[in-house]
């Protein structure tokens, strides 16, 4: 891979997407070279890099990610080209599962077979952007009669979100570069490893994936503050089922275990309290800007290729999310 790429997630906390012109014109001025969209429970994940493909003129826009349950395999053939229009040779479009609580809770669909659906829904969209007519049949997903009647202008990578190795083994077989969030510096070796082992079974060169890694940070200089930020966070995600099964799997269990038996008992505020400094330090960007960026640059230096750096503001007011995530997309920024 060429030298380490810098980017950050989009949309920032308290800035409309009219207000990201400015935000993602002193991104590019400031050295960012990537902007990946995110899609929990705000904005979807297209509109946000649509706008920012008018707004610049050299990042690289990337999905992290694109569900794979609560899209069809035509619609994100066709989003995927609409951004291969409107950002040529600059879209990633990043695949993934997502999680129970999106899939099953929000949008009442069955999360099962979350591998094979996310390896056959990748199969018929890379399919489709080669511009084939698709007509396949597979076990959880089938595309009949398909074809783009716009030709896609520049070729479109694909990525895999990936946890546990069922999927890094997939990135590694298949993608063009694997998408990992939610663990520590010191985890992501052993998560590469699956990946660039599974590339080489497969016939690939190991090295041509890239590691792209979303990382939470919140710059704040009172280090409690932020590590109170942190903790809300990392109570809802880390026990979520894929995201507990993934960290059992990394050996992360002895951190974790007491905020899990707190929250399984219902303990909401107890699972908060459970949490150790030592696990918010090892998830998480948190104090100041040297700490936070030495967190940072401790991901790349464990094998991240390009870190996206997530804004989580400690402020609970929009007016003090937009102040606070703009002055940490400064205070990060590369030429920083």
């Amino acid at each position: 891979m060429p030298g380490t790429r810098w980017g950050f997630s989009l949309p920032l906390s308290g800035i409309t997407l009219a207000q990201h012109r400015d935000v993602l014109r002193e991104a590019e001025r400031l050295g960012y070279t990537d902007a990946w969209s995110l899609e929990v429970d705000g904005t979807d994940i297209f509109t946000p890099l649509a706008v920012a493909a008018c707004w610049t003129e050299r990042m690289r826009l990337g999905t992290a990610i694109a569900n794979t349950f609560t899209r069809g395999p035509a619609t994100l053939a066709q989003s995927a080209l609409a951004m291969a229009e409107a950002a040529p040779g600059r879209f990633v479009l990043g695949l993934g599962s997502s999680s129970e609580t999106i899939v099953r809770d929000w949008n009442g669909m069955a999360f099962e077979r979350p591998l094979t659906r996310t390896r056959e829904v990748m199969e018929l969209v890379r399919e489709a952007l080669s511009g084939a007519r698709v007509s396949w049949s597979l076990t959880t997903v089938q595309m009949h009669g398909f074809r783009l009647s716009r030709p896609v202008p520049a070729p479109v990578p694909i990525y895999l979100a990936a946890l546990r190795p069922g999927m890094l083994r997939l990135a590694g077989e298949i993608a063009d570069g694997v998408i990992i969030n939610w663990l520590a510096p010191r985890d992501v070796p052993n998560v590469v490893r699956v990946v660039r082992e599974a590339a080489r079974a497969a016939g690939r060169d190991p090295a041509s994936i890239e590691v792209v890694c979303r990382i939470f940070v919140c710059l704040h200089e009172d280090l409690d503050t932020a590590r109170a930020l942190a903790r809300r966070q990392i109570a809802a995600y880390l026990n979520v089922p894929v995201y507990r099964k993934f960290h059992e799997w990394l050996g992360n269990g002895p951190l974790l275990q007491k905020m899990w038996e707190r929250w399984d008992a219902g303990d909401r505020r107890g699972a908060l309290a459970a949490i150790p400094d030592e696990a918010v330090d090892a998830f998480y960007a948190v104090g100041d800007a040297a700490r936070c960026r030495a967190q940072v640059e401790a991901y790349v230096a464990a094998g991240v290729d390009t870190p996206l750096l997530a804004f989580a503001p400690a402020a609970t007011d929009l007016a003090g999310q937009a102040v606070e995530s703009w002055a940490m997309l400064r205070a990060l920024a590369p030429s920083a």
